[in-house]
């Protein structure tokens, strides 16, 4: 941007800061803070998500139903949600607009988890939560298609690096065959997560990220009460001490923290950036897995987390490479 200002007396050149610049230096600093904040939140969002197996595994081994699991996940995570708005004295009333609103994004969210879980049925868990990260590819042909969103070079990069690191840290055996009706499930619980991605963004909502997931996970609830009606699946109260324990680190991992932090990220870096950092959650799963259940670490995890974390990192400070590589070049 060219600057045009009257030349000063030389006197006062020596201490003299032209005025129009202090506005842009005040608009940066904020700026950098938001996007740093986005991608701090994003992280922890996609480290908390990885914990689903910390709690879920165990829970079906003691003979839960995905539907049931779902049930005490979203509804604690409600409960959990309520007593942090209760201890920040915040009011719940919202208006029939926003009402809407997180109706439409907790209804996405929740289905998108009961299709993933229905596709469990069909096919093996570790192919259908790789088949899972096309919502990232998804998300950035959204915001392309409907909302004309510029995608860079790291980007796309960015995007490449995370999709081939994603099917590294699959462990099968190559001997698994491929259910049609479980892919077209996974593809549209991926689906319906990349439109929830997009419009958590577009909707603009105006009130703490802790009100506005509250409501989101309460509607979600709600339609999980639903489905599970709706499939006969009755409630299973839980009868251990360990049983509560994977309730409760469910409801608060990878449910609480992590949507309110995905949330957070979304507004403050957008839908496309979010999504990509979500590489980060089966690197999670990966160490859990590892260390918790002794499952052994190979060089072809090693060299998919290298991927990840080599996605994540471009597309935090990829672009600003980019720009001073174009400035020296000038």
């Amino acid at each position: 941007m060219l600057l045009f200002f009257v030349p000063l007396h030389r006197k006062e050149r020596k201490n003299s800061i032209p005025t129009n610049l202090e506005p842009n230096l005040q608009r940066a600093k904020p700026q950098m803070n938001t996007k740093a904040k986005g991608y701090i939140a994003g992280i922890l969002a996609a480290v908390f998500y990885g914990t689903n197996p910390l709690g879920a595994l165990l829970l079906y081994d003691h003979g839960f139903t995905s539907g049931n699991v779902l049930f005490y996940r979203y509804g604690l995570a409600t409960i959990f949600f309520a007593v942090w708005m209760l201890i920040r004295k915040e009011k719940f009333s919202i208006s029939r607009g926003y009402a809407i609103k997180f109706s439409l994004l907790g209804a996405m969210f929740a289905l998108s988890s009961i299709l993933l879980f229905a596709s469990f049925l069909f096919m093996n868990a570790g192919v259908a939560s790789t088949i899972l990260f096309s919502y990232p590819i998804m998300t950035a042909l959204l915001m392309v298609i409907f909302y004309r969103e510029h995608i860079t070079t790291i980007t796309v990069i960015s995007l490449a690096l995370a999709i081939g690191g994603i099917g590294l840290l699959y462990r099968g055996d190559g001997q698994e065959t491929l259910s049609v009706t479980g892919v077209l499930l996974v593809l549209g619980s991926s689906l319906l997560f990349a439109i929830y991605i997009v419009y958590a963004k577009q909707f603009k909502i105006k009130m703490s990220p802790v009100k506005s997931t509250f409501w989101i996970i309460f509607f979600g609830w709600i339609v999980i009460v639903g489905y599970m009606f709706f499939t006969g699946d009755s409630v299973q109260l839980p009868r251990q001490p360990i049983e509560w324990g994977c309730i409760v680190l469910l409801a608060l991992m990878p449910t609480l923290l992590s949507l309110y932090f995905l949330n957070v990220s979304i507004q403050s870096i957008g839908s496309t950036l979010s999504s990509i950092l979500g590489a980060l959650e089966p690197v999670t799963a990966v160490v859990i897995s590892t260390f918790v259940f002794g499952e052994p670490f190979t060089v072809r995890l090693a060299i998919g987390i290298v991927l990840i974390l080599s996605a994540v990192l471009l597309i935090i400070g990829g672009n600003e490479m980019l720009k001073k590589l174009l400035h020296k070049n000038v």
